[in-house]
C-alpha cells in the first residue's frame, strides 16, 4: 500500500479540473460586484458584461491568465466610464474551450 500525504501548499495550489464561473457577489449589487472564476490551465480569457439587449457594456479582462482562481470587480460602468442604469446584466467568460454566462442584478 501507499501512504500519501498532502501538505497545506498542495491543497492551496490545487486546481479545479474544469473552468468554473461563480455567481457574482453581492447580487443584487450597488455600486460594485465581484466575479470569480477558476481555470484548470493557463490560457486566453475574456470576461465581458452585456445588457439585456445583448449589447457589450464592459470588458473586464481580455488577456492571457495563469491557471487557478481569479477575481474581477465590476463597478457598474460602461467602457466610457459612464454609470449604467439599474437592471439585469449578463457576464460571459470565454476561454479557448469554454463559454459560460451568468446573470446579475444592479439595483440603485
Amino acid at each position: 500500500y501507499y501512504d500519501i500525504a498532502f501538505s497545506k501548499d498542495d491543497i492551496d495550489n490545487a486546481v479545479t479540473p474544469e473552468v468554473h464561473l461563480n455567481q457574482n457577489y453581492p447580487n443584487p449589487f450597488n455600486p460594485s460586484t465581484t466575479i470569480s472564476y477558476s481555470l484548470p490551465e493557463a490560457g486566453q480569457v475574456k470576461l465581458e458584461i452585456y445588457n439585456l439587449r445583448g449589447q457589450l457594456v464592459q470588458i473586464l479582462t481580455d488577456s492571457q491568465e495563469p491557471a487557478g482562481d481569479h477575481r474581477k470587480v465590476w463597478n457598474g460602468t460602461d467602457q466610457s466610464g459612464n454609470t449604467v442604469a439599474s437592471g439585469v446584466y449578463f457576464y460571459r467568460l470565454r476561454t479557448n474551450n469554454y463559454t459560460i454566462s451568468r446573470r446579475m442584478l444592479l439595483m440603485k
